[in-house]
């Protein structure tokens, strides 16, 4: 499978990152990662990039593709995903509402109601 990793710097997307590897490794799926701007996020674009290449060196996965995206993250994540032959598309994000409903941001629903392919949503 031809995965499209999406990260921001929340740590949702710290989480993402770590299980994607992992579940990558066990399968042997093809990865591929950006990570997008987010000014409102704990990480800088240039942090959560080199987190996503340290990781990917710790786990002896250095032949994965790693860039940044520029402009709105939903828009960059969905143009991204439509100009390559993605099988899936995991990004990180939703919250639990008091009510135990799943709360989802605004780039997050942008991306699952535009993304040309299935996209994996990791809580």
């Amino acid at each position: 499978m031809n995965v499209l990793l999406g990260l921001g710097g929340s740590d949702e997307s710290v989480k993402t990152l770590r299980r994607t590897i992992e579940r990558t490794r066990e399968v042997g799926d093809d990865l591929t990662i950006v990570v997008v701007d987010k000014p409102e996020s704990k990480r800088s674009q240039d942090e959560m990039y080199q987190q996503a290449l340290d990781s990917l060196e710790e786990a002896d996965m250095s032949d994965v593709e790693v860039e940044t995206l520029e402009g709105d993250p939903g828009s960059a994540l969905v143009n991204y995903a439509e100009r390559g032959e993605f099988d899936q598309l995991v990004i990180g994000g939703g919250t639990l509402s008091p009510m135990g409903k799943i709360q989802l941001g605004p780039i997050t629903e942008f991306v699952l109601l535009n993304a040309p392919t299935t996209v994996k949503l990791v809580r």
